[in-house]
C-alpha cells in the first residue's frame, strides 16, 4: 500500500471556507439523506434546517469515529496472530493507521462544528470492548460485520458526493478522503471472504448465512438511525422518523440497494441457502445481488428526485465482480485528490518512498 491520505496535511482546516457559521445554507441537508429528502424537513424554515443539518453531520462523524474505533482493535487482535511473512499483517496495520487518521479527521470536523455529538446507541458503546475480540475468535463473522458497518457509510457518502446540492467544503472533503480510502478497505473484506467462507465446514457456514442478514440490517440501524436524543431535541414526530429511516416504501428501497454487493459476495461463497433468504427478506434487505461490486443505484437519487441519472455518473468504474477499485476513481467532485492549499501549493495524494515521505508539488 503506497498511497494514503494524512488528515492534517491534505486538509487545510484553518482555510477561510472551512469556517462553521449557523447561517450557512451548504449545512442544509442534500436530498440524498434519508431524513434531508423527508417532506416534513424540507418544509421546516432555513435556519431550523441548518441546525438539524449540522448536527447530524456531526453525529454522522462521531458514529463513524467511533465503529472505527472498534474496527482498529479487531484488526489489531487479528494481526496480533499472523505468523511472520504474512502479507496480511502488513496490510491489516495499514488500514488500521489509515482509519486512526479517519477517527482524527472526523473528531476534528466534530470539533469545529461545536456539536456535543451522541454517536452511537448505548448498546454498541457497552458491547464495543468485546466486539473486537471476534477478530480472533471468529474471523469471518468479524469481517462480515466490517462491511455491516462500512457499506452503509460508502453508499450513503457516495451518493453525497453524487448530488448537485452545496456541500460545506469541511465536510466534502473529509467524505472524499474516506471514500477513496474505504472502497480499498472494503475490497480487502470481500477478497477475504471470498478466499475463507468456501472452506468453512457446512454447519458453520450455514450458521454464518444466517448470521450475515442479522449484523448487516442491525448495524445498519446503529449507524445511520440517529439516537432519540436527536429526535427528541429537534422535536421531530415519531412518524417522520418511523417513515425516513425504512419505513415509507422510497427508504425501504434504499435500504435494499445499499447491499446489493454484500448479496453478491454471499452468492459467490454459498451463504445464499432458501433459509438464509428468508432471513435477508424478513431483515428487509433483500433483492437482486448486483452484477459487479459497486454497482451503482442510480434509481435512489433518480426516481426519487426525478434526476438524470447519466449527469451524475458512477463514483467508481464498473467491472467484474473481483474489480479491485481504482484509487484516483472517486467521482468528479472529489476535489481534495487535487487541492489547491495555500502555502503549499497543489496536493495530491500520498505517494510514498523508500523513506516514507509523501511527495508534494510546489508552489506554481
Amino acid at each position: 500500500m503506497r498511497r494514503h491520505f494524512d488528515a492534517y496535511a491534505d486538509i487545510n482546516w484553518g482555510a477561510t471556507e472551512f469556517i462553521v457559521r449557523r447561517d450557512d445554507p451548504r449545512w442544509v441537508l442534500s436530498k440524498s439523506d434519508l431524513l434531508g429528502s423527508h417532506r416534513w424537513y424540507q418544509g421546516q424554515s432555513s435556519s431550523r434546517q441548518i441546525a438539524i443539518g449540522l448536527a447530524r453531520q456531526a453525529n454522522i462523524a462521531k458514529v463513524a469515529a467511533q465503529f472505527e474505533s472498534i474496527l482498529v482493535r479487531g484488526l489489531m487482535h487479528y494481526s496480533f496472530r499472523l505468523p511472520n511473512g504474512s502479507p496480511e499483517f502488513r496490510y491489516c496495520v495499514h488500514e488500521s493507521v489509515e482509519e486512526c487518521n479517519h477517527m482524527m479527521m472526523f473528531q476534528e470536523l466534530i470539533d469545529r462544528t461545536g456539536v456535543d455529538a451522541h454517536g452511537v446507541r448505548l448498546w454498541l458503546r457497552l458491547l464495543s470492548s468485546a466486539l473486537p475480540h471476534s477478530a480472533t475468535l471468529a474471523p469471518n463473522a468479524f469481517f462480515f460485520g466490517v462491511l455491516a458497518g462500512e457499506v452503509p457509510f460508502d453508499r450513503t457518502q457516495a451518493d453525497l458526493l453524487r448530488t448537485d446540492d452545496p456541500i460545506h467544503p469541511m465536510v466534502e472533503q473529509v467524505v472524499a478522503i474516506h471514500l477513496a480510502e474505504e472502497a480499498r478497505h472494503i475490497a480487502f473484506a470481500h477478497a477475504y471472504l471470498s478466499r475463507n467462507v468456501r472452506g468453512m465446514p457446512r454447519p458453520n457456514r450455514f450458521l454464518l448465512s444466517l448470521y450475515v442478514p442479522l449484523i448487516t440490517r442491525l448495524l445498519c440501524n446503529a449507524l445511520l438511525v440517529p439516537p432519540r436524543t436527536f429526535f427528541a431535541e429537534f422535536e421531530i414526530p415519531r412518524s417522520v422518523r418511523r417513515e425516513a429511516f425504512f419505513s415509507d416504501p422510497s427508504s425501504r428501497r434504499r435500504l435494499r440497494d445499499m447491499y446489493g454487493d454484500t448479496r453478491m459476495l454471499c452468492e459467490q461463497v454459498g451463504l445464499m441457502n432458501p433459509v438464509a433468504l428468508l432471513v435477508w427478506r424478513a431483515c428487509g434487505i433483500g433483492g437482486r445481488p448486483a452484477r459487479y461490486r459497486g454497482e451503482p443505484q442510480r434509481r435512489n437519487l433518480g426516481e426519487d428526485r426525478q434526476a438524470d441519472s447519466s449527469a451524475a455518473g458512477p463514483l467508481r468504474t464498473g467491472g467484474p465482480a473481483n474489480h479491485q477499485p481504482s484509487f484516483g476513481n472517486v467521482g468528479n467532485r472529489v476535489q481534495v485528490l487535487r487541492a489547491e492549499i495555500p502555502g503549499r501549493g497543489t496536493v495530491h495524494r500520498h505517494q510514498q518512498t523508500g523513506s516514507g515521505q509523501a511527495h508534494h508539488h510546489a508552489p506554481q
